[in-house]
């Protein structure tokens, strides 16, 4: 049992699942966008649909998605603090197969133009699980410092990924690995003790074979 499971995360409430872990998902997210969220599309399901108005839920994932915190005073408000963002978005309800009942998926658009999507599950005590991105099966909880690499399917992606973490110090904490098909698309997730550094990221986009980087620092804003 973890300790949040006793006691709770400080938040604004009601509920550390539907209001605590609903904000960490939209914040998440917007850390894994990289930049200022300008449009937002979401979906959300099973007991985040039923029950998630009267929890906050929704308003919760759009303070999220504006960089608020689970503890800001700001998350009861956040539909006017997008408006005053110039952060547009729709709410929707629908159905996801085999997702856990408080899960949303998120579609959002960066103010540069960059595009994401993300299905994140709240597990209770306000702790999260990212299932997917873009449409990849993962299994992350965004307390640490994460790298995601989008790669081909092809030898030496992950030497290539692990040997500049460990020449720029960063330890791994831990690193899970994804592909579609052989020799088809891949993803490495790596969670991180130390801060990923920004000039390793820009050096990795340049490599053959890699498709796509996703990352965010746990501390650092954005």
């Amino acid at each position: 049992m973890h300790i949040f499971d006793i006691i709770g995360p400080v938040m604004i409430g009601p509920s550390s699942s539907h209001t605590a872990g609903a904000a960490k998902i939209g914040y998440v997210t917007r850390k894994l966008l990289g930049e200022r969220p300008v449009e937002a599309e979401i979906m959300l399901h099973g007991s985040f649909s039923a029950t998630g108005s009267g929890h906050g839920t929704d308003r919760a994932i759009v303070a999220g998605l504006l960089g608020y915190k689970p503890d800001d005073e700001h998350l009861p408000n956040s539909f006017v603090e997008a408006k005053q963002a110039g952060l547009a978005f729709e709410l929707t309800h629908g159905v996801i197969r085999n997702a856990h009942p408080n899960t949303a998926k998120i579609h959002v658009f960066g103010e540069s133009g960059k595009e994401l999507e993300v299905v994140g599950a709240s597990v209770g005590g306000g702790r999260i699980q990212i299932c997917e991105i873009d449409g990849i099966c993962t299994n992350f909880s965004g307390e640490y410092n994460t790298i995601i690499v989008h790669n081909t399917d092809t030898p030496g992606h992950v030497a290539q990924v692990t040997t500049v973490l460990a020449q720029k110090n960063v330890n791994i904490a831990s690193m899970q690995l994804y592909r579609n098909m052989q020799g088809g698309y891949a993803v490495m997730i790596i969670e991180c003790d130390d801060v990923i550094p920004e000039n390793m990221l820009a050096w990795l986009k340049d490599l053959d074979g890699i498709i796509k980087i996703t990352s965010y620092n746990a501390e650092e804003g954005v």
